[in-house]
């Protein structure tokens, strides 16, 4: 399967002021598919704007015509399953058939405390991830859904008329520890990882190249586990956390991207520049290997 190139635009700007003409660009450049975001704040910008995911996706949706759009990652920090499926069911709808949704479990960042609970330890953050992906599942393919679960429930759920996407849109599962890898593994059209950050600071480039082959190995065996081939799932790589520097240029990206694609990755995600953060990039090098990196790996 052929490599495809993605991009994430994070939604740090107000839609008259940049934010639309982001999502166009995109699309001209022929990325695959445009994520974004699922937070309600992140890190270095949480003092700055930022807003919602879903209402940005629908106003990308409208702009847009042919790319993919979606989110890396949304988690069950701040969302429940049900009202969650009935948005992205519309989403599903207006985009006609354009959107993926990349879930994850969710950290113990702003998310995690912004609607006044206490963080969840790692364990129950795993807990609620296997209880949450199951019943969205239900939800996105059934046309009435009833369920008492320990932390989500729904009666008489409606989910008519379905998504445009049969069975469903697809899900790109972020998972690194065995149970989301099991949940990647039944559930996953994708699977994502952005690395290991136990070597993102510290570590190489090939310390990290080996770091996510031992992640596609596990991800290997919970397919082989749930009697599934591993080839039936795309592999994103979500950039950004890794040692490397793939758009410092042209030559940078097409060695990284060649290394990882001959770990299986399907997908190599980069973020849309934002001058002056952790996003900085010279925009002539991030077009350039837009419109010129994949071709070199072919």
């Amino acid at each position: 399967m052929p490599m495809r190139l993605s991009t994430v635009i994070l939604p740090a700007r107000r839609w008259h002021e940049g934010g639309r003409d982001a999502w166009i660009r995109a699309e001209r450049l022929d990325f695959h598919t445009a994520y974004t975001y699922d937070h309600l704040s992140w890190r270095s910008f949480r003092d700055g704007p930022w807003f919602g995911a879903v209402p940005t996706l629908t106003a990308a949706a409208a702009a847009t015509a042919r790319m993919r759009l979606g989110t890396l990652v949304t988690s069950p920090n701040f969302r429940h399953p049900v009202t969650l499926a009935k948005e992205l069911l519309s989403l599903d709808d207006i985009s006609g058939g354009r959107i993926t949704l990349g879930i994850g479990a969710g950290g113990s960042g702003f998310d995690a405390t912004v609607l006044g609970q206490e963080a969840w330890t790692p364990r129950e953050r795993a807990d609620r991830f296997a209880e949450f992906v199951p019943l969205l599942d239900r939800l996105l393919t059934e046309d009435s859904v009833t369920h008492s679960g320990t932390f989500y429930s729904a009666r008489e759920a409606y989910g008519i008329p379905g998504c445009v996407q049969r069975p469903r849109l697809p899900f790109a599962v972020a998972a690194t520890g065995p149970r989301g890898l099991r949940l990647a593994a039944r559930y996953g059209q994708a699977w994502v990882t952005t690395g290991d950050p136990r070597v993102s600071d510290a570590g190489t480039p090939q310390d990290s190249w080996e770091a996510i082959r031992g992640q596609v190995e596990k991800l290997g065996k919970a397919c082989a586990d749930a009697g599934r081939d591993v080839a039936e799932l795309d592999k994103i790589l979500l950039t950004g956390f890794t040692p490397d520097r793939p758009l410092e240029s042209l030559d940078a990206f097409v060695d990284f991207a060649g290394r990882h694609f001959e770990l299986g990755f399907t997908e190599i995600v980069l973020h849309s520049p934002i001058p002056d953060s952790v996003f900085a990039a010279d925009e002539r090098v991030f077009e350039r290997i837009a419109t010129e990196g994949l071709a070199q790996l072919r």
